[in-house]
């Protein structure tokens, strides 16, 4: 699944980082993204609130969703919509 994630991710022009198990500090790991999205089914409580934290930090927006295919396209293509609309 996490190649079907970057992929899609790369289809809206975005380049993506997936991380399905808490490996050592995410923090250094997750830089300083635009977008943080959570996919609430299949990450442990602490690792959602570490993202969390994270997005919080670098001041990125945060969404939540179930894990499917759909469920992302539809958060990217409302994150790619808003962006350019600030970009005008």
């Amino acid at each position: 699944m996490e190649r079907r994630y970057i992929e899609k991710c790369s289809q809206y022009g975005c380049k993506a980082k997936v991380f399905n198990q808490m490996k050592g500090e995410l923090k250094k790991k997750i830089g300083t993204p635009d977008l943080v999205i959570i996919f609430v089914n299949s990450v442990s409580h602490k690792m959602a609130r570490c993202a969390a934290t994270e997005a919080k930090r670098c001041n990125a927006s945060l969404e939540h969703c179930h894990d499917s295919l759909n469920a992302l396209s539809d958060i990217l293509e409302t994150y790619v919509e808003r962006a350019e609309h600030t970009d005008d």
